[in-house]
């Protein structure tokens, strides 16, 4: 159902965001809002979301924003990306090493993300294999 790029659990309800983003300049660190007013969902936080990704627009200073997120309790529960990002899942792996809970990171394909569109899903992502549930069976 997805490639666990960092394994963890998550669960909230989804953002489906329906544009890329770069997290440097385009996520606010301090809330978790998209700010980038370019973005279709500029003013949503995906602090605490089940947050789809089609594509994150590269940034290597992404990492250090997911950080900040999560240093400040406002990471989203679970990132679905479209597209693997390895820069993104270090700010996670920092963040591990610092002692604080972070969110899975799961690659999925293109008709995984266009089937969550809203309402609550969980994600169970080990290091073999990952599981989305939606609470409508998606």
């Amino acid at each position: 159902m997805g490639r666990t790029l960092f394994p963890g659990s998550g669960a909230g309800s989804v953002l489906a965001l329906t544009a890329p983003l770069s997290f440097w300049g385009g996520v606010n660190p301090e809330n978790g809002r998209v700010i980038d007013p370019r973005h279709p969902q500029s003013g949503q936080s995906i602090a605490g979301q089940v947050t789809t990704i089609p594509r994150l627009i590269g940034s290597s200073s992404s990492s250090s924003v997911m950080l900040e997120l999560i240093r400040g309790g406002c990471a989203p529960a679970a990132l679905l990306l479209g597209a693997a990002d390895a820069i993104l899942v270090v700010g996670c792996l920092a963040g591990r090493e610092l002692g604080y809970t972070c969110p899975p990171v799961v690659e999925v394909d293109p008709m995984t993300l266009l089937a969550l569109r809203g309402g609550d899903a969980r994600v169970e992502a080990a290091v073999d294999r990952a599981m989305i549930i939606s609470a409508d069976g998606a």
